[in-house]
């Protein structure tokens, strides 16, 4: 429980301002403002719909929603387990745009969260589990409720319970605030593991690519494809997937958020008193409708309710990496003046324009998480009540005529196969999902051709992905796309290549052919495509395997995520490989990304922890001195990072290992421990623990180091070098730098918020040229991250510092909230970091 003591410096403000009442929605309207080229209309309001957070449109042009009825009908939240949730669905009967009729299709739901539209009915999630319904006989009305996962949600917190039921691309639905994706194979729902993502609201690109975020964070994204970097047990991938797009989290409200869970934090409200930057940003939507001007393509829309606004984000692709700009500067892309205005979901529909879900509620925190501050305000101005209102309203091109559109549910199969190369991506993903339903023969044909057909190379994904959920991707059609001299489009070669892994799966001709072909592409040298090959490769014989790894990392090996790649696709074979690597004429010589490599390949061996190859690894050792083998320096350090939390028991040596008595090894960071730890031989003396003197004591701290070391390698070791000790014209060094060794909570805010200026390290000043200007903000990165790194550089090197706990990281983050530039040096040695304002015990 948190305990807070507040004095409350906003009552005579709260008097000024007084109640916040609820508008009609034609009073509502008039309160928006929005970019000029927009035009915004009602879709539909209570009490057509109530509580409203996620909206879906099926293949017949109906507008399916789900009613959160329970959430917070009370100050203290009261009898929200009363089943009186439901999801309705909406029909516009005379085409005007807004929704006239209401028929409920599920009813007493206890706090209903998600939703799918499947054949004849819908996926639901509620009361923590996930349901798969179906109306029988046409009425709307659900008729059958069967049980497909009783934990879906994973909490019964609303605020942390798993949402989303995307379906992608690949024909999974794919969750946020989850680790599980399900799919319909073979009459039934199977449930599969996956990398969690995000916390409210999930969304996907044209390329199947996944959009989440956090409430402190307004945009990530895996850079590569789902279930690839989670598939070797021994690595723990540092990049590719949960990438923050942007730093930029200032936001533009148009009126007061004094009504905000932590308004009472100085620097959260501007002088204004209103929200500076997101605090509750959720359901990213990335726009691939086809009803806003053209400049809206490719942006992706951030709904943030507690600021009453949507802030939108241009993307670019840059090779493997996305570009993020925020085109809407000073002002959001739509905003509102009305208190209540509490967008939470979007969706697109069949006429391509942007839907808002909007709760329409004074109070948006659940009991759980509402702070003395929030409820006092609340009560004061009378912001909990009403409630069961809610607004859906449609965003579409300025003086944009409402479209009428042909229901789906109407069109033959080889009608459907034409709507994969429709411009509006909701017509592209309901064709691929009514047609792998359907699962019609007669439509393989002209499903292969369309594949085929480089014309239209989104068509050519989604017919490859109707193919495979139907169960009739041939080899042939995969092995075409391949063997093309050119390749216009990478993003049809790579899914090609991850359609290439089950294709060859049982067929070792057609496997034969592939290999061939991916070798091929390789030579053009590609950064997307041949992430790709490193990815697939791994499905593939060792032999090719490394033969892709070892052609692709000549060029990429500074890359982290190749380096992340290479180890995924080594699942069980890395010390195979690393023997391999180590013949290499090619890797005779060092450089830091090579040494990361081996470090990372040798961690990965030891996290694996097989007897026989440990033993082998020793030999390696013993042939060369860590001091005079760069290699062998790399693979002790991998051996340390993993023996620093390793559980199982030591393995047996025969005599001590030659390289422990080096002078090298004697004066290495991490030594006996980590020896004693691995290894145990006749006539061993387990000496103290030395992990850099008393610092580091628990098993908690020293799993927070090797987990440091990891995300130090890939996120910093690029500009503050392997070793600590700085790169030319990129950051300054770490080793023996005050800033590192000193207040952590001032170390915390310069990963959090980013540092510019003149520094001075160890006596010793650095500016740009020298260093670059600016140090950005790593605010992406989650609490327990940071306290990693932190807890790994002030106990690395030279370095002696106490751990950093995530809890430390985590008040500084609430604690600073509102600032949106970097720290100068100067101004972040005369700040002293504030108490935590929660003070929690």
């Amino acid at each position: 429980m948190w305990i807070v003591f507040i004095t409350c410096t906003s009552c005579n403000t709260t008097e000024k301002n007084g109640p916040s009442p609820a508008l009609s929605a034609k009073e509502a309207l008039s309160k928006f403002e929005f970019n000029k080229d927009l035009s915004i209309q009602l879709v539909a309001a209570e009490p057509l719909v109530e509580d409203p957070v996620y909206t879906s449109f099926d293949e017949e042009g109906r507008l399916w929603v789900v009613e959160m009825r329970g959430f917070m009908n009370s100050i203290d939240g009261l009898d929200e387990q009363a089943p009186n949730g439901r999801v309705s669905i909406l029909e516009d009967i005379n085409g005007d745009g807004e929704m006239d009729k209401k028929t409920i299709y599920l009813d007493s739901l206890i706090l209903p969260r998600a939703l799918a539209i499947v054949t004849n009915g819908a996926l639901v999630a509620e009361n923590m589990a996930l349901w798969w319904t179906q109306d029988l006989d046409g009425d709307l009305v659900a008729d059958t409720k069967v049980l497909v996962d009783p934990d879906y949600a994973g909490s019964n917190l609303p605020e942390h319970a798993g949402n989303g039921l995307l379906r992608g691309i690949d024909n999974w639905y794919y969750n946020a605030k989850s680790r599980f994706r399900y799919k319909f194979k073979d009459q039934k729902w199977i449930k599969d593991s996956t990398e969690f993502r995000g916390q409210w609201g999930i969304s996907q690109d044209n390329y199947g690519r996944l959009y989440y975020n956090y409430n402190w964070s307004p945009l990530h994204t895996d850079l590569v494809p789902p279930n690839y970097f989670n598939r070797n047990h021994n690595h723990s991938s540092t990049s590719g997937i949960d990438q923050g797009l942007t730093v930029d989290r200032e936001i533009y409200p148009i009126r007061e958020n004094l009504a905000i869970n932590r308004g009472y934090i100085p620097g959260t409200l501007d002088k204004r008193n209103r929200l500076k930057e997101f605090t509750s940003a959720c359901s990213p939507f990335y726009f691939r409708g086809d009803g806003l001007p053209q400049q809206y393509s490719k942006n992706v829309f951030i709904c943030e309710p507690s600021g009453n606004l949507i802030k939108r984000y241009s993307l670019t692709d840059k090779g493997i990496f996305i570009q993020t700009t925020s085109p809407d500067q000073g002002s959001s892309v739509i905003a509102s003046q009305d208190e209540r205005f509490r967008p939470v979901s979007l969706t697109s529909g069949p006429d391509g324009a942007l839907y808002i879900t909007d709760m329409y509620r004074g109070l948006i925190q659940h009991a759980a998480y509402i702070s003395p501050y929030l409820k006092e305000i609340t009560i004061n101005r009378k912001l909990e009540l009403p409630t069961h209102y809610g607004r859906i309203w449609r965003i579409s091109g300025k003086n944009q005529k409402n479209k009428t559109v042909p229901k789906l549910s109407e069109l033959k199969s080889q009608e459907l196969i034409q709507k994969l190369k429709h411009p509006n991506g909701w017509h592209r993903d309901m064709a691929q999902r009514l047609l792998v339903e359907k699962n019609d023969n007669s439509t393989v044909e002209g499903l292969e051709k369309l594949a085929l057909d480089n014309r239209y190379p989104l068509a050519q994904i989604h017919a490859l992905w109707t193919l495979e959920g139907m169960g009739k991707l041939d080899g042939k059609i995969i092995i075409s796309l391949l063997e093309r001299d050119k390749f216009e489009t990478p993003q049809v070669t790579i899914h090609s290549l991850r359609l290439a892994e089950q294709v060859s799966a049982d067929n070792s001709r057609v496997k034969e052919i592939l290999k061939n072909a991916m070798l091929k592409i390789v030579k053009h040298n590609n950064p997307a495509i041949n992430l790709q090959l490193i990815l697939s490769s791994g499905s593939f014989s060792p032999k090719f395997n490394y033969k892709v790894i070892f052609a692709v990392m000549e060029q990429k090996i500074d890359e982290p995520i190749f380096r992340d790649a290479a180890l995924s696709s080594l699942h069980d074979r890395e010390f195979a490989f690393l023997q391999a690597l180590i013949g290499q004429k090619k890797w005779q010589n060092k450089t830091s990304s090579r040494a990361i490599f081996i470090e990372m390949l040798a961690t990965a061996i030891s996290n694996k922890y097989d007897p026989s190859e440990m033993q082998e690894l020793v030999q390696v050792l013993n042939r060369s001195a860590p001091s005079q083998d760069w290699k062998s320096s790399a693979i002790f350090r991998g051996m340390s990072v993993a023996a620093s939390h390793q559980k199982a028991s030591p393995i047996q040596l025969p005599k001590a290992p030659r390289f422990s008595t080096t002078t090298a090894f004697e004066k290495s960071d991490l030594n006996i421990h980590q020896l004693n730890n691995l290894f145990d031989w006749p006539g061993k003396l387990n000496e103290v623990d030395s992990l850099k003197g008393t610092f580091l004591s628990s098993k908690s701290e020293k799993t927070s180091f090797a987990k440091g070391r990891q995300y130090y390698v890939s996120t910093c070791a690029g500009c503050h070098g392997e070793d600590g000790e700085g790169i030319k014209r990129m950051g300054p060094p770490l080793n023996k730098s005050e800033w590192v060794t000193g207040n952590e909570k001032r170390l915390a805010m310069i990963l959090i918020h980013g540092l510019e200026g003149s520094l001075t390290v160890n006596g010793v000043q650095y500016q740009s040229p020298e260093i670059l200007p600016v140090m950005p903000s790593m605010a992406s990165l989650d609490n327990g991250r940071i306290a990693d790194i932190l807890t790994y550089i002030r106990n690395e090197w030279n370095n002696k510092a106490p751990a950093v706990k995530s809890g430390t990281v985590a008040e500084i983050r609430l604690s600073t909230q509102g600032r949106v530039l970097p720290w100068k040096p100067e101004d972040l040695l005369r700040y002293e970091p504030p108490i935590n304002p929660l003070n929690k015990p």
